[in-house]
């Protein structure tokens, strides 16, 4: 995490190397960090996001879905992948619906729409 901008916005960093173990079978010879990867790094950022404005004592973040998911851009080894979150709704304390993106070089990546739910951890 680089900072909040706000209580509505998180910047992350996410540096990608070659010893990442997808690396060796996405794709042998041409390494690519998988989308889903990118997704999973999105929907964690934006899990930080939402429980930075909640009491977080005995509650979790969970992933409720995804939309409007775009590539545009191969992340590589090497790549610094920066990435931004957004809040754009929130329902009280429980759901919420943020906007991310990956960006490599100042150029975006990968975007998507993310739900979120806020839920009480039962032990």
């Amino acid at each position: 995490m680089v900072e909040f901008v706000g209580d509505n916005e998180l910047h992350t960093i996410k540096n990608v190397t070659i010893n990442e173990p997808y690396f060796v079978g996405h794709f042998p010879g041409q390494p690519v960090m998988p989308g889903v990867l990118q997704v999973e790094a999105m929907a964690q950022a934006a899990g930080l996001l939402m429980m930075h404005n909640t009491s977080t004592e005995n509650k979790l973040a969970y992933f409720m879905s995804c939309d409007k998911v775009k590539f545009r851009k191969a992340v590589v080894p090497g790549d610094q992948l920066e990435i931004c979150v957004k809040l754009l709704k929130k329902r009280g304390d429980r759901i919420g619906i943020a906007e991310a993106y990956g960006k490599v070089n100042g150029k975006i990546v990968s975007s998507a729409e993310l739900m979120f739910s806020i839920v009480n951890h039962e032990e």
